[in-house]
C-alpha cells in the first residue's frame, strides 16, 4: 500500500471530459484493488458507527470496510449482502454525500471515506470473482407476489427469498430492473456489466420473474391473491407517470419528457448506431429542470452531438442534483442558465420547437421544502434558441394498479397510501414501498422501502 493522506480521499479515476462527452462508456473507472485498500485504511472503524445509520439499507459499514482494508473480498462482499441486494448498483448511483459519508466521523475534520467507492469495488470484483449471494437453506411454503423489477422490488424479493419464501416478480417492460434500467444512462450505470448481473445474482436467489406483466390488465391483486394463491403482495411498481409545466407550446413536435427520451435511450439502446428506436438529436437541446433525471438527460443528449443547456429556476445552490453529476456535466460543456423559468414554448409554421421564452427570477423566502423560494422579475422575458425541449419535471406513480384493486387506498397525487414503517396499505396482506409510494425518490431510498416491507411481509406471514 501507498502512504495515504488520512484527511483526504484516495481519488478515483475517471475518463476525460473530453473524451467522455462523445461516448456512452462509464464515467469513473473505480478504485484498484490496491487503491481501495489504501481508501480503507482511512476508515476510523468508530464504536458507534453514524455511517451505518445513515445507510437506508443499514449495511455494516465498518465491517465490510475492514475487510477490504486486509483485502478480504469474499468477506466484504458476504457482509454487505446481509443487507443489500444491488451493491454494484448502490456503489455508483447512491447519493452518498447525503447519507453515509454526509455523517461519518472522518469528514469532521477532512474528507469522509469513500464508502460508495469502496461498496462498489467489492461488488465489482466480486463479480469478476463469480462470487454470489448465499440463498436460504430452507423453503416456506408461502408464496409472495412482488409488482415491479425495479429496486424496491428486487431487494423486497431478494429479502424474502433468503428467509426462504417463493417469489415470483411481475414486470410490465419486457426486461427486468426498472428505473435502473430505462432511466439511468449506461455511462452512469452499465446496463449489461452491472444492472443484468445484480439482476441475476437476484434471480439465483430463487426468484422467478415475469416480464410483459401489467398488474392491473393481464391480472389484478385480487386475481393474484384469490387465484393465483399469493398469500402476500408487494407494490413496487415506482412513478413513470411524467409531469409537465402546462405553459404554452408544451405540445409541440420536439417537446419531451425525460422520461420518454431516457427510456428510448438507456433501455431501447437508441444511442446505438445499429438500433431500431429513434431518438430525436436536436442541433440545441433545453433541459427544464434541475434533479439526477435532469442531468442525465442533458448528459446523454449531450453525447449524442447536441448542444445543451439546463434552464432551472432556483440558483446553483439549490440545485438538487448529486453535487458530482452537476460536476460532471460542467466539465463536459453543458450550459447552466439558472434562476430561470420557461413561460412559453415557440415554435415554427410547421409546429417545430425553434425556442424557448423564459423570464428571470431571484431568490425570495423559504417554501414549504426549506428551498428559497423563486420570484419572478418584472420585465425580464429573453429568448432561447432550440429545436429540442426535455421536460424533467418529476414523475408520479400510474393509478392503474390502485384504481384496478379493490380497497387500495392512494393519495390526491396517485400515491399508495402505506405505514413508514414496514409499508402496510389498507388491504391485508399486500405491502407497497418506493416511489409509488413517495413520489420520485432515489434509487436507496427505494431499496430501503422495500428492505423494510419484507422484514413487515415476513412477520405477517409467520403468525
Amino acid at each position: 500500500m501507498g502512504q495515504v493522506d488520512m484527511m483526504k480521499k484516495v481519488p478515483v479515476s475517471e475518463q476525460p471530459a473530453a473524451e467522455r462527452a462523445h461516448n456512452f462508456q462509464e464515467v469513473c473507472l473505480g478504485y484498484t484493488r490496491e487503491e481501495a485498500m489504501d481508501e480503507a485504511t482511512r476508515c476510523l472503524n468508530c464504536k458507534n458507527p453514524r455511517c451505518v445509520s445513515g445507510c437506508p439499507v443499514s449495511i455494516d459499514i465498518p465491517s465490510f470496510i475492514m475487510q477490504v482494508k486486509e483485502g478480504n473480498v469474499q468477506e466484504a462482499y458476504d457482509i454487505i449482502s446481509l443487507s443489500s441486494s444491488l451493491p454494484a448498483v448502490c456503489g455508483r448511483v447512491c447519493p452518498q454525500e447525503t447519507q453515509c459519508e454526509g455523517v461519518c466521523v472522518r469528514g469532521i475534520k477532512g474528507e469522509p471515506v469513500s464508502i460508495g467507492k469502496l461498496e462498489r469495488f467489492v461488488a465489482d470484483t466480486a463479480r469478476e470473482m463469480g462470487i454470489v449471494p448465499k440463498g436460504a437453506d430452507e423453503k416456506k411454503n408461502k408464496k409472495v407476489a412482488v409488482i415491479g423489477a425495479g429496486p424496491a422490488g428486487l431487494t423486497c424479493a431478494g429479502d424474502l427469498a433468503k428467509k426462504g419464501y417463493a417469489v415470483t416478480i411481475f414486470e410490465a417492460l419486457h426486461k427486468p430492473g426498472g428505473v435502473l434500467m430505462y432511466g439511468i444512462p449506461e455511462f452512469r450505470l452499465p446496463k449489461e456489466a452491472v444492472v443484468e448481473k445484480e439482476i441475476e445474482n437476484v434471480k439465483a436467489l430463487g426468484v422467478e420473474i415475469i416480464t410483459d406483466f401489467v398488474v392491473g390488465r393481464t391480472a389484478t391483486i385480487d386475481s393474484l391473491m384469490e387465484d393465483e394463491g399469493f398469500d402476500a403482495v408487494f407494490i413496487g411498481s415506482g412513478a413513470g407517470l411524467p409531469k409537465f409545466m402546462g405553459i404554452p407550446g408544451e405540445q409541440a413536435l420536439g417537446v419531451f419528457s425525460a422520461n420518454e427520451y431516457l427510456t428510448r435511450s438507456n433501455l431501447m439502446g437508441a444511442f446505438k448506431e445499429d438500433s431500431r428506436t429513434p431518438i430525436m438529436v436536436g442541433k440545441k437541446t433545453v433541459v427544464v429542470g434541475g434533479g439526477n433525471v435532469a442531468m442525465d438527460a442533458a448528459r446523454t443528449a449531450l453525447r449524442l452531438g447536441s448542444e445543451v443547456t439546463i434552464v432551472y429556476r432556483r440558483s446553483e445552490e439549490e440545485l438538487p442534483a448529486r453535487v458530482e453529476e452537476v460536476h460532471h456535466a460542467k466539465e463536459e460543456g453543458i450550459i447552466f442558465n439558472l434562476l430561470t423559468n420557461p413561460v412559453e414554448i415557440t415554435t415554427n409554421e410547421e409546429g417545430w420547437v425553434n425556442g424557448i421564452d423564459c423570464i428571470r427570477m431571484e431568490l425570495g423566502e423559504p417554501d414549504a421544502s426549506g428551498r428559497r423560494r423563486p420570484v419572478e422579475i418584472p420585465d425580464s422575458r429573453f429568448h432561447i434558441e432550440c429545436d429540442t425541449v426535455i421536460m424533467s419535471l418529476g414523475t408520479s406513480p400510474n393509478p392503474l394498479i390502485h384504481t384496478t384493486t379493490d380497497h387500495l387506498d392512494a393519495d390526491k397525487h396517485g400515491c399508495i397510501i402505506a405505514t413508514e414503517d414496514v409499508g402496510l396499505t389498507s388491504r391485508e396482506g399486500v405491502y407497497a414501498g418506493g416511489d409509488a409510494v413517495t413520489g420520485a425518490a432515489t434509487v436507496i431510498l427505494a431499496m430501503g422501502a422495500g428492505k423494510a416491507a419484507a422484514a413487515g411481509i415476513d412477520a405477517y406471514l409467520s403468525k
